[in-house]
């Protein structure tokens, strides 16, 4: 670890909290419909979009018609994208004339894009067109997020009104998130990544002459190999920088290219690096500054920012800390940083960004739900690829998705609460409202689907040999990992990958959409039921007994819960993966 590049992790995360309360404040003016100067263009266009679809502005909807609105729109969109990919052979915008995607595939992905975690189980330039890449994949990009972002302010309405039995519209939330937010968002950000050197065009692909030729083996479809030469290679490229925008901007992560956001076309500089980081974290951060203006408590929005901070900053300790350092099996290898070199774990990383700018990327993509990588996950010390596991196992509340992170840490703020009134006996209380047990019922309802459903899908594929282990390319503990971080991955709506596992088979393609769907749709419902709870309840002054939830003790204790709920849950499962894997590289063997 070195001094420069503790100096960019800070400047990076400095740069956030810079840019947090404004954006925060602006969103929370937005979603209170309070007028902005972005009125003047985006009200007349709001007007129409509602006049032509039918849409109710003024109709309030208690939470279940919100969540059937929400589940019946979701359901719409997923069926329309596979459809598009099944026929994508014969719409335009194909100038690779490429084929229809298989039906597994074809459900797996629109799954994916549908829940936000752009899981990617395919080679996007040579499965996807330019028309479904823009169509379909980009749609979802965006409404995927307005939609997290609608149901975080539906859960931040529910804190805030008093004997209400409504949180707002779906519609109207969905629709202010795209026009106000991430619209304008994506088409500054993608203007910025064009000047970087970001490609954004319609060509069809290039083919450049190889300097030198190479051979390849392949199986053709008679099965038999045949040995080719390859004189030319085909140079992909496309309406990248557009698509690149709102991957990260709404934390989406799937890549226009297979190699992500490690492609020079989609990541070419230090500086676009940077870029993509801040967009990742900016909105989750700025909606603690909406959640304190709107339940005019400004105070416990940044202590639930402090609480997202302590976390980051341990996890991207850790993983700095562990790809600084030496692989203990090369012991023949000069691994120290010098000025030829950047030392530690170079092993699956660019080298235009190096050990801390992969680090610090790994930690931010996986504190979100973005899955975005610059670097190879499955190439990181075992330590390293803990820290992006772990993150996403805490329940992708630092900072997480665009909304779905808010309303995830704000699941953790009711059971921090709940716990801190069992402490001095009496009756808990957030904000003004007692917490009561059906409010304690559906959020742990929420917080045990998820490892249900990751540890349940990991030990069927581990004891499924002909299915779960048959794409694996590692064995022993690393295999344990990859296996795992996929589960683990696409329930938490993540979509990155320790890509040592060959996902797109039929049982991965196929459980891996249940995964991702229970992580998405499953534990929405219990966080909306306890939006409309709470909306229901009373004030009651506050008491002496009343925990106060804007001080350092609440953020320890907020701090404290997600780690012990995650620790708990899943350490039994890291102990036989990357722990073990840790000790086991200490004492000489690899998998």
């Amino acid at each position: 670890m070195t001094a420069n590049g503790w100096f960019q992790i800070f400047f990076f995360f400095a740069l956030v909290m810079v840019c947090a309360k404004p954006l925060g404040l602006y969103m929370a003016r937005v979603f209170e419909h309070e007028r902005t100067r972005a009125d003047v263009i985006f009200r007349p266009i709001e007007r129409l979009i509602y006049r032509l679809t039918g849409i109710e502005e003024t109709h309030e909807m208690a939470w279940t018609e919100y969540a059937v609105v929400m589940l019946l729109f979701s359901l719409v969109t997923l069926l329309a994208t596979y459809a598009v990919e099944r026929l994508q052979q014969l719409l335009p915008l194909n100038p690779q004339h490429l084929g229809a995607v298989a039906p597994d595939l074809a459900l797996n992905t629109a799954a994916s894009f549908t829940t936000n975690t752009n899981w990617q189980s395919y080679v996007p330039e040579t499965t996807m067109s330019y028309l479904t890449q823009m169509l379909t994949l980009a749609y979802h990009n965006f409404f995927s997020a307005a939609a997290g972002m609608a149901l975080a302010v539906a859960l931040i309405r529910g804190i805030s009104r008093r004997e209400s039995k409504t949180l707002g519209n779906f519609w109207v939330d969905t629709t202010r998130a795209s026009l106000w937010v991430l619209l304008p968002g994506c088409l500054i950000y993608s203007m910025l990544l064009i000047s970087q050197g970001v490609v954004q065009n319609l060509r069809p692909y290039d083919q450049a002459k190889l300097v030198q030729s190479q051979t390849a083996t392949v199986t053709g479809a008679d099965g038999k190999t045949v040995t080719q030469t390859i004189t030319t290679q085909s140079i992909a490229q496309g309406p990248v920088a557009s698509q690149e925008a709102i991957k990260m901007l709404g934390t989406n992560g799937g890549g226009f290219f297979n190699a992500n956001s490690a492609h020079p076309f989609e990541n070419p500089t230090p500086l676009s690096n940077l870029m993509q980081m801040f967009s990742i974290f900016v909105i989750p951060a700025g909606l603690t500054v909406t959640l304190g203006r709107m339940t005019r408590a400004p105070k416990h929005g940044w202590a639930v920012f402090a609480a997202m901070a302590a976390l980051f900053l341990v996890g991207v300790f850790v993983a700095y800390y562990a790809e600084a350092q030496s692989n203990p099996l090369l012991h023949s290898v000069d691994q120290r940083a010098s000025l030829t070199q950047a030392g530690g774990n170079m092993e699956g990383k660019e080298v235009r960004f190096g050990v801390v700018n992969s680090a610090l990327f790994a930690t931010v993509t996986t504190d979100a739900s973005c899955g975005a990588v610059n670097s190879t996950h499955d190439s990181f010390m075992p330590l390293g690829g803990l820290v992006p596991m772990v993150n996403i196992m805490l329940g992708e509340v630092i900072f997480g998705g665009v909304g779905a992170g808010l309303y995830g840490m704000l699941i953790f703020v009711v059971l921090a609460v709940f716990i801190a009134g069992l402490m001095v006996g009496r009756t808990p209380e957030y904000l003004g409202k007692k917490i009561e047990s059906y409010d304690v019922k559906m959020a742990m309802l929420y917080v045990l689907i998820f490892p249900l459903s990751i540890l349940g899908f990991s030990a069927v594929a581990l004891m499924m040999p002909n299915l779960g282990l048959s794409s694996l390319a590692n064995t022993g503990p690393h295999g344990l990992s990859e296996i795992l971080y996929a589960y683990t991955s696409a329930t938490g709506n993540n979509g990155s990958a320790f890509a040592g596992l060959n996902a797109n088979t039929h049982w991965y393609n196929l459980s891996l959409t249940a995964a991702m769907l229970i992580g998405r749709f499953l534990m929405i419902v219990p966080m909306l039921a306890i939006a409309g709870s709470l909306a229901k309840k009373k004030l009651v002054p506050p008491s002496l007994g009343t925990f106060p939830v804007h001080t350092p003790l609440f953020t320890v204790l907020l701090v404290g819960v997600v780690v012990i709920v995650g620790a708990l849950t899943f350490f039994p499962a890291l102990s036989l993966g990357p722990v073990l894997e840790h000790l086991m590289m200490h004492a000489g063997k690899s998998f």
